[in-house]
């Protein structure tokens, strides 16, 4: 970024800040996807809390942001392991904050598997959690029972921008990835896994390109959504995968498995939004295919008579290329601002949450004021 624009974004921060502030500040743990802008984010939630660690997603860490952000607050190695055993999670938790009032921010439910263990166990108190993601929102709302208020800014309409920018760069860097070898988008038909709030965007991305585009989900309201709006509907995941030279997986649970692989038609593109332990189970493909890497973030999977290329290892291919949403990334950060001051208002019960309508009207307006130039 440019000094002015660093200077422009710490302004909006501190307006935000200034403008939601908590009642009680608490300790913080935040996972994040450490990008190029991300500091000036960081320290809004630093701001806002007492940050006793950021752990940043492992495939989407900047180096100069890494080393930006030491330098005011820890930064961890983050893994599904360390948030996957009860055990682990609480040694972790009362090393940084033992006997404290704290937030979990989380991106991706990385906290759900063990958080009605924390919540009983540590010897503070869990005041609650902020999710991001839709695939995090869904883990929480899975849970038999939230022992804390859950407040997910992942159906807000401020993140709408976000999703339809994301579905952009997903394409582009898609793209940019087959031209590498001298491929193009045009002349592949296209499925898309999922017609969610990304899923969908790629799919109109796509058609806009002129891209015949198959869509395939299991939910039968999305399918008549997708219906609706023109796309053909598959009936089965199968028949889809042999008449697409481009797969898209959008789900952000899993989209293939090892059994899918193999109806893969000969030399299908396949590349995914999220990390490919979310959309792929790689592991389970038959050991006959070789991995060869035919390219830059490109990977042929081949055997006797058949194979594919993967692209960015099967993790979120637009964070090859920054996984940039310009400023209205902005809004979403801010709305995680304002929950953190939801939260410490300290009425909320277990469950799920979101941040008030008239909040995101201010965080519309502030932002406006700053980007709308």
């Amino acid at each position: 970024m440019e000094s002015f624009e660093r200077a422009r974004l710490g302004a909006y921060f501190t307006k935000i800040t200034t403008q939601f502030l908590p009642e009680e500040r608490a300790a913080a743990f935040l996972i994040t996807h450490l990008l190029p802008e991300r500091p000036g984010f960081v320290r809004a939630v630093a701001a806002l809390s007492d940050l006793r660690a950021v752990l940043p997603k492992p495939k989407s860490i900047n180096v100069s942001a890494r080393r930006e952000v030491e330098r005011f607050v820890t930064v961890d190695t983050l893994s599904r392991d360390l948030f996957a055993d009860p055990d682990t999670a609480l040694d972790y938790v009362e090393s940084r904050a033992g006997g404290e009032r704290i937030v979990l921010l989380d991106v991706g439910g990385y906290f759900a598997p063990v958080l009605a263990d924390l919540h009983d166990r540590f010897s503070g108190q869990i005041t609650g959690v902020i999710e991001d993601t839709e695939n995090g929102h869904r883990r929480y709302a899975t849970l038999d029972k939230l022992p804390c208020p859950v407040v997910s800014v992942a159906r807000s309409p401020l993140k709408d921008p976000e999703d339809y920018l994301v579905g952009q760069s997903v394409v582009f860097s898609t793209e940019a990835v087959m031209r590498g070898r001298g491929d193009i988008l045009h002349g592949r038909p296209a499925l898309v896994i999922g017609f969610g709030k990304l899923g969908s965007s790629i799919a109109r991305l796509l058609h806009a390109k002129g891209v015949q585009v198959t869509v395939f989900d299991i939910d039968p309201v999305r399918r008549t959504q997708a219906l609706s709006q023109g796309f053909t509907v598959a009936r089965d995941r199968e028949s889809a995968l042999t008449g697409a030279g481009l797969v898209l997986c959008a789900t952000g649970s899993v989209s293939l498995r090892g059994e899918d692989f193999g109806h893969l038609h000969n030399g299908a593109y396949v590349a995914t939004v999220t990390s490919s332990e979310d959309e792929l189970e790689l592991d389970a493909l038959p050991d006959v295919y070789t991995r060869t890497a035919v390219g830059d973030h490109l990977t042929r999977y081949r055997t006797t008579g058949h194979y594919f290329y993967l692209a960015n290892g099967g993790n979120a291919v637009n964070f090859l290329h920054g996984a940039s949403v310009g400023p209205f990334i902005f809004l979403v950060q801010a709305e995680i601002l304002a929950a953190i001051r939801l939260l410490s208002l300290s009425d909320l019960t277990p469950g799920l949450h979101e941040v008030t309508a008239p909040d995101r009207a201010v965080i519309a307006a502030i932002w406006l004021s700053y980007f709308n130039r």
